[in-house]
């Protein structure tokens, strides 16, 4: 029973460790524009865990969010396309609506940026919004829903936790009773928690949401200032405008790390210079270069940087941990495969639950893609091993115990005084009991056998087993009995009969014949 106790913790052991690891899973999630000339199907889906399809948007009047007509078919094909070069990737919709700061999309369409802000107000008004997302969510296929809303205003900050109070009651219903997974729910945030003195609601983002994306880019923009600028700064010795200091932030505000995700901008921005020779952090700008508001994504600044780079070389900076590219009055900060990889190798230092990047199309060949799949984490490799080991080990020096135990605990037979069997390491004379009521086996010579059998004759003989042949036969009192005689070409030794014949004897049962006796002479056995 002990054993048997054992094995069972160490298969308990074993699940919940391979439960912890699992749990654990490190999460590379990446926004698509459905609205780009990127096709899903361009997507290599096998780098990622979570792929999110952007955006859908409200409706300034009903508050139900919908897919924009032009690109209805892209949302709808989403979740199977990304799904054919890795099975296990975890399709979601995305919500938004627009930037407040420029009243436009992120395709440039005008947009309403107060109709979230409309919406948040009242549950009357939450309510179509949140029914039709979940709604829109299974109509096509997403196994989650995303909210993309970094621009709330203090107001704003004070309703979000209502809204993602009522948003999960309602996915938890939903999957309930449709008898479903229920719908991952994860939401962009601020690099920051903190906003004009009010706070996002930390404790309903840690209660509903699976995680949160910390946007921690767009940091510097040369449409807004007319210095250039570390758009998306792991530190900043004397700025506390970083990755870092707003995750130590949201940490302060007792958010646990494993339910934030940090995002990865696969694009940068290019600044003009007014003085070409002076090329630092804060230097003079005229505006945005290249581009309108001089975004560019990845996959365009290093075609940028082989077709017009004129032999210069990017600089990887790691006091910022950012790259920069300068060719004349050209200045472009953006993150390339080295910045990557020291964020990646920070996140899991941190805890996080893993990151996110916007956007997957702007990644050169998927280069910063693979290089965030290739970061190995020594430290979690270590765990790992050890997870798994240990109950390897464990469980190898249990059955290396049961078996020698089981060993140790064979039947053994020995000679002992006259009239005794020895079974085991327990000695059990002819008149004791295993269970108390067995009658003491008569004495019968091998003669009195022959004779009640007619000498073992074929008339007596009622049938033969593997063992030998069962004859019937009469005792001089009348009482009629059945001998079993053991074949010549048995192996059964002699020391093994009489323990079979020891334990036959105790055994008491209305559907038994109980036995009497045994006879021995030579290597004749009855």
């Amino acid at each position: 029973m002990a054993s048997k106790n054992i094995l069972v913790f160490s298969f308990t052991f074993i699940f919940s460790q391979f439960h912890y690891s699992t749990a654990q899973i490190w999460v590379r999630s990446g926004y698509w524009l459905a609205g780009s000339d990127f096709p899903a199907a361009d997507i290599n889906s096998a780098l990622f865990t979570h792929l999110i399809c952007a955006f859908a948007e409200v409706d300034n009047s009903t508050y139900q969010v919908f897919i924009p007509s032009s690109y209805a078919q892209n949302f709808s094909v989403f979740p199977s396309v990304v799904k054919r070069k890795n099975p296990s990737v975890i399709p979601l919709m995305s919500i938004w609506n627009g930037q407040a700061s420029t009243g436009q999309s992120i395709r440039g369409d005008p947009v309403n940026p107060s109709v979230l802000s409309s919406m948040i107000e009242q549950p009357s008004t939450r309510k179509p919004f949140i029914d039709s997302s979940i709604k829109l969510a299974r109509l096509h296929g997403f196994l989650g829903i995303d909210l993309f809303w970094l621009w709330p205003n203090s107001t704003d900050l004070s309703n979000i936790g209502a809204l993602l109070d009522e948003w999960r009651a309602a996915i938890s219903s939903e999957a309930t009773n449709s008898s479903q997974s229920e719908l991952i729910f994860t939401m962009a945030v601020r690099y920051s928690p903190s906003l004009q003195s009010v706070s996002y609601p930390v404790d309903s983002i840690k209660k509903n949401l699976y995680w949160a994306h910390l946007v921690a880019y767009d940091y510097h923009l040369p449409l807004k200032e007319k210095f250039t600028g570390n758009h998306a700064a792991l530190y900043n010795p004397s700025s506390n405008i970083t990755t870092d200091f707003g995750l130590k932030q949201w940490l302060g505000m007792r958010m646990p790390a494993n339910k934030l995700a940090l995002g990865l901008p696969y694009h940068g921005y290019v600044w003009t210079l007014v003085n070409p020779k002076d090329t630092s952090v804060g230097a003079p700008a005229s505006g945005p270069g290249t581009t309108l508001d001089g975004s560019m994504g990845y996959r365009f600044i290093k075609s940028f940087i082989q077709n017009y780079g004129y032999g210069a070389k990017p600089v990887y900076n790691s006091t910022y941990v950012v790259n920069y590219f300068i060719v004349g009055s050209t200045w472009i900060n953006y993150d390339d495969v080295e910045t990557v990889r020291a964020k990646i190798s920070y996140a899991k230092e941190k805890g996080l639950i893993g990151t996110n990047v916007f956007a997957v199309i702007n990644d050169d060949n998927w280069a910063l893609s693979l290089a965030a799949a290739g970061v190995t984490d020594h430290k979690s490799k270590r765990k790992l091993l050890l997870i798994i080991l240990l109950p390897i080990a464990f469980i190898l020096i249990v059955v290396a115990t049961v078996v020698f135990y089981r060993r140790s605990s064979l039947f053994k037979t020995k000679k002992g005084d006259a009239g005794t069997i020895i079974l085991g390491n327990r000695t059990l004379s002819g008149s004791e009991n295993l269970d108390g009521n067995a009658p003491t086996i008569q004495a019968f010579s091998f003669a009195q056998i022959q004779a009640a059998t007619g000498n073992f004759s074929n008339e007596f003989k009622l049938g033969e087993g593997g063992y030998g042949p069962v004859y019937k036969g009469k005792l001089p009192r009348g009482q009629e009995i059945a001998v079993k005689r053991l074949s010549a070409s048995s192996t059964q030794g002699l020391e093994e009969f009489k323990n079979e014949v020891s334990l036959t004897a105790r055994l008491q049962h209305v559907n038994l014949v109980q036995v009497l006796d045994s006879a021995v002479r030579g290597m004749k056995r009855c």
